[in-house]
């Protein structure tokens, strides 16, 4: 399986992140990948408050255009994530197309972020999205794949739950910010793939957005070793790694982590 990540600066245009987006798909399906994973709102990226203004319904706009995409290069689109109007409330929320353009996974964001960065900025996205529920692992082709978007990265319970629901490779989009971002993106992806001897798929948002702040991007593929195999440039970007599950299995078999997890005592 070979998986495309196109690192971009949405911003709030919708019509020129969704031109970005498009051309970036374009790009990576000329490189023959089975799967695009896209950044978390990457239809619309402002502040909190305007991203939950700029909500959609699903099916809606972007995610139609997500559809469409994936019918017409005949791959898997993961359109990172937008924000979704839903009964009353805003979620941050994945979906998934497959090759047919047919809607295979929808996961919306557990753990929001709530936080004040070392730069002194403060973040409340409860304030304007509501936190999903459900986690969420399905089948792209024999390669079982949970979903999770940015901070739930932070919550190894989330990432245990997906491997026992079979899962060998995570697709993360985020917008992480310039502080946390040099401190921690690299060590909590490895640690993530490692922890479950699973491929970890990353795609971020880079550069500035809003009032001066500024996502971190780079985007990377991790393996179940831990190591980084792919990685965007500090620019907008595109990235191709391929997913081998022989080298999984044999991680796996040497270093038997999810055997030896002790159930009974920890959940």
């Amino acid at each position: 399986m070979r998986i495309g990540l196109a690192q971009l600066n949405s911003r709030q245009n919708r019509s020129a992140n969704l031109a970005a987006a498009g051309q970036a798909i374009d790009r990576l399906a000329a490189q023959g990948v089975d799967l695009v994973l896209l950044p978390e709102m990457f239809n619309y990226h402002g502040l909190d408050a305007a991203n939950a203004a700029a909500a959609e319904p699903i099916p809606g706009p972007s995610t139609d255009w997500a559809r469409d995409e994936a019918r017409r290069h005949g791959i898997f689109v993961h359109c990172g994530s937008l924000a979704e109007q839903r009964g009353g409330c805003v979620y941050n929320t994945s979906v998934v197309f497959d090759r047919r353009g047919i809607e295979v996974a929808r996961y919306s964001k557990i753990h929001l972020w709530d936080a004040r960065t070392p730069d002194g900025l403060e973040y409340r996205e409860s304030d304007s999205f509501a936190a999903g529920s459900e986690i969420v692992a399905f089948d792209c082709e024999g390669v079982t794949t949970g979903l999770a978007i940015c901070y739930d990265v932070r919550f190894p319970q989330l990432f245990h739950a997906l491997v026992d629901r079979g899962a060998q490779l995570f697709l993360l989009p985020a917008a992480f910010t310039v502080p946390t971002g040099i401190s921690h993106w690299e060590p909590i992806l490895r640690a993530r793939a490692i922890e479950n001897g699973c491929y970890l798929a990353a795609c971020g948002q880079w550069g500035p957005y809003a009032r001066g702040r500024q996502n971190y991007g780079h985007s990377m593929v991790v393996d179940p070793w831990g190591t980084v195999i792919a990685q965007c440039r500090e620019r907008t970007d595109t990235l191709v790694a391929d997913i081998d599950l022989s080298y999984l299995e044999s991680v796996r078999g040497r270093l038997p982590v999810q055997r030896h997890r002790r159930r009974d005592l920890f959940t």
